[in-house]
Parts: C-alpha cells; structure tokens; sequence
C-alpha cells in the first residue's frame, strides 16, 4: 500500500507514509531472510533430538546434545529454533509439596538424613513404590535407585503392592549390580511395604543396612519421587494402558530411556550410565 501511494505522490517521504499509515519504518523495511542449508540442518536436529526425548528436553538439554555431536550453539538460538518449530517441552503441572515434619520409626532410623550426592555407586539405593492405572485395574511399580548415579538399578511390576513385590525390585537390583552388600544402605519411606518382617528379615539376612524416612516427610526420598514425577508427567501420563502387560512395556521403554539416554542436570548433563562408568572408573 505505501509503495502505491509513494508512487503516486513522490514528494511524500517513506516516513511520512509510515506515520500516516500507523507503521513502523522498521516494518516497512524488513526483508524476510531466507534459511539457509545449514540452518535448515540445525533446525532439523534440534527437532530430532526433541522428538527422541519424548517432547521431554527444553532448551538446556537439547543445546548438551547438540554440543556432544560437535555443534557449539548459544542457549538464545536453541530457543529462538525451539520457538519456530513450536516445540513446547513436556512440565509437570504443579510443584509437589512435601511437608516437613515426622518422627523417626520403630524399625529403622533415618540414616539417609537427606545426603543425596554419595561420591560412590551402589553404595546408597533408595526405592518406593508408585501405582499406575489401567482399564482392567492397577499396576505397582516399585523402583529401586542409586543415589550415586541416579540410575534406575532394579524394578518390578505386579498387580499387588506387597512386600514381594518390594523384595523382587530389590533382588533385581542386586542381580544386575552385584554390590557388596555389607557396605550397602537402603533407604525407603515408612510403608507397609518396607516395614514388613519380609522385607526387614530380607535386608538382615543380606547383611543390608536399612534406612527409613521420618513419618509423613517425603521430602526425605526425594530423589525417589523426583523420579516417579518424571516418569509419570513424560510418559506414563499420556497414555491410557489396556492391561497390566502394556504397563510392563511402557516402563522398561522408560527405564531404558532415563538410564542410557536422558540428561541429567544434577550430574551436569550426564546419563546415569554415563556418571555409573566416571565412578567405576574412579573407584
């Protein structure tokens, strides 16, 4: 429209129209700049790696990935690319809220006391035991975690959350990473799970020290529940399962995924596995 009338009345200024017309000169002047090869390759990768984290990595995650495969690019050009493509990374909805109070329980004290960063590896485990839902019922899963690595050990599902299914995901665990068990501590909440003779009797019998959070402080297995979050909010969450058994297949797909794939920001962007071999190799 300003070229137009520019043309028909010369002696009006570029300015001027711009005023009259509720432009900015800025506007009028922009030449959209056209992408180039190579960006159009950079952009294509961020959106790779996007997609093979689940919609999971934000920024920061997906500029580590870009580094490690050589390509050196600034947090603002990862976002401004993120933005074009419209790729939202997967949040959780709300902060969960641990209250901070308890008293110590009868079987075992809080050894633990909140020390999340051991300079070693299967030295420290913590588990839980999380419930998923399914057309047909419920699905427990119980995890068990090295706080030293951050990585997912041992598991098990059933479709009964006992103190069998908590002994199975513990004889995983030391089935795959055969610690010694003397200088092992396992730390878990106050459930009915981990209080019960089975599981206590189990952990004696190996030799096992046991560590409980104080009553009614989560804040106490954190890390545990830091993990059951992100399992749930990136995958589990998205998914209405059938049956028990595509419950099985989604979590070892997870598993798998969070152990030898996704980057950490409290092992500086390491994979669990990643930060499992630095330790073995420093032991």
């Amino acid at each position: 429209m300003i070229t137009a009338v520019k043309k028909a009345n010369p002696h009006f200024s570029n300015l001027e129209l711009c005023r009259a017309f509720s432009m900015s000169s800025s506007s009028f002047y922009y030449q959209p700049v056209h992408e180039s090869a190579e960006k159009a390759t950079l952009v294509d990768k961020v959106v790779e790696i996007f997609t093979e984290s689940f919609e999971t990595y934000g920024k920061r995650r997906i500029r580590v990935e870009l580094a490690k495969s050589g390509t050196k690019v600034g947090l603002y050009a990862v976002a401004s690319m993120m933005k074009k493509r419209h790729l939202t990374a997967i949040r959780p909805k709300k902060k969960h809220y641990y209250p901070d109070a308890g008293e110590e329980h009868r079987f075992a004290d809080n050894l633990l006391k909140r020390q999340f960063n051991p300079a070693t590896h299967n030295s420290h485990w913590v588990g839980d035991i999380t419930y998923i839902r399914t057309h047909h019922g419920w699905s427990y899963l119980a995890c068990v975690l090295d706080l030293g690595t951050k990585e997912i050990v041992g598991y098990a599902l059933s479709s009964k959350a006992n103190a069998k299914l908590a002994v199975e995901a513990l004889d995983n665990a030391i089935a795959r990473q055969r610690p010694d068990l003397s200088k092992l501590m396992f730390h878990s909440d106050q459930g009915c799970q981990y209080s019960a003779t089975e599981f206590r009797s189990k952990l004696n019998t190996l030799k096992i020290t046991q560590s409980m959070s104080r009553r009614g402080n989560r804040w106490d297995n954190a890390v545990m529940e830091r993990f059951f979050r992100s399992l749930k909010t990136e995958r589990l969450n998205r998914v209405a399962f059938i049956n028990h058994e595509s419950v099985v297949a989604a979590v070892a797909s997870y598993v798998q995924f969070y152990n030898y794939k996704r980057l950490h920001s409290s092992l500086d962007y390491m994979t669990p596995h990643e930060k499992y071999i630095e330790l073995k190799q420093a032991a």
